[in-house]
């Protein structure tokens, strides 16, 4: 069969290097990725061939989280770090429940941003959403860009969502001090949805592999780094953590919305290595 050569990539694309929102795309079956992605997937199956579902499931954890936050009078997101778009947008998602809810997505791969801005767009919702790209370890920049889209009230609580991004911001680098700046900026009544890899507590006989993947991603433009419980924990201090509190993505509130996780995944919720929370800001 004739390999159908990629299309040509928008300006400021990276094709030297595998890019994490890319390969995420294609782990759950999207197509805005490029060769250097899919061939950088295919290692990675073969190395954990559970990935797909895992990354499957914190995709269906993003809708659970932003449907509970839409039945409880959040009507306007800050998606840091949307990635690609794909199926149950948030915009999609919120829109559910409440029609007149609104999203701003913010993305430093301009595939994300581009690919997202053709979505809005051809869903004729490009004036009640927008897309900016932006580098969220900057808080000072990406705030006031967010609120000139016209598209947030800063009065009103926000929905702030940092859904399988964290991980690829060092251990060196200041993440806790970025996510309490944003917190600081948002009003009361907002809340804050993460989620995280660890390998704390994982019991899964899979940690050769999860390693391998690390090691992985150390070729890529997008490294990953693991955190433990207690160091994510740390994101969420000053909120009110909603319940089931910090628990691994399968186990966050299930009855939320659509949830196909493995049989491995259901016997042992700790194999995603995924931990999350959601909390809101007093």
């Amino acid at each position: 069969m004739t390999q159908v050569p990629d299309p040509e990539a928008p300006e400021g694309v990276d094709l030297e290097r595998p890019n994490a929102a890319r390969i995420y795309d294609w782990f759950l079956g999207g197509t805005a990725n490029w060769a250097i992605d899919r061939e950088f997937g295919e290692r990675a199956v073969q190395t954990f061939p559970m990935i797909k579902t895992i990354a499957k499931s914190g995709r269906e954890l993003l809708g659970r989280t932003v449907r509970y936050m839409a039945r409880n009078g959040i009507d306007q997101f800050l998606d840091l770090g949307s990635g690609v778009p794909t199926v149950g947008n948030v915009h999609q998602i919120a829109t559910s429940v409440n029609p007149d809810a609104r999203c701003v997505y913010v993305d430093y791969e301009p595939v994300a941003v581009a690919h997202s801005q053709v979505l809005l767009e051809r869903e004729g919702v490009a004036d009640r959403h927008a897309v900016l790209q932006g580098d969220l370890r900057n808080p000072g920049d990406i705030w006031p860009r967010a609120l000139d889209t016209g598209v947030l009230d800063p009065k009103r609580p926000i929905g702030l969502i940092m859904s399988g991004v964290l991980y690829f911001i060092g251990r060196d680098e200041p993440a806790v001090e970025m996510v309490r700046k944003y917190l600081s900026l948002a009003p009361s009544g907002s809340y804050f949805m993460a989620s995280h890899i660890t390998t704390d507590g994982v019991t899964a006989p899979d940690g050769e592999s999860r390693e391998e993947i690390h090691e992985q991603y150390k070729q890529s433009s997008t490294p990953i780094h693991f955190r433990s419980r207690a160091e994510f924990a740390e994101f969420f201090e000053g909120l009110e953590l909603v319940e089931p509190g910090i628990v691994w993505v399968s186990q966050w509130r299930p009855e939320e919305g659509e949830s196909r996780n493995s049989d491995r995944m259901a016997a042992d919720p700790s194999f995603s290595g995924g931990i999350c929370a959601v909390g809101r800001k007093p």
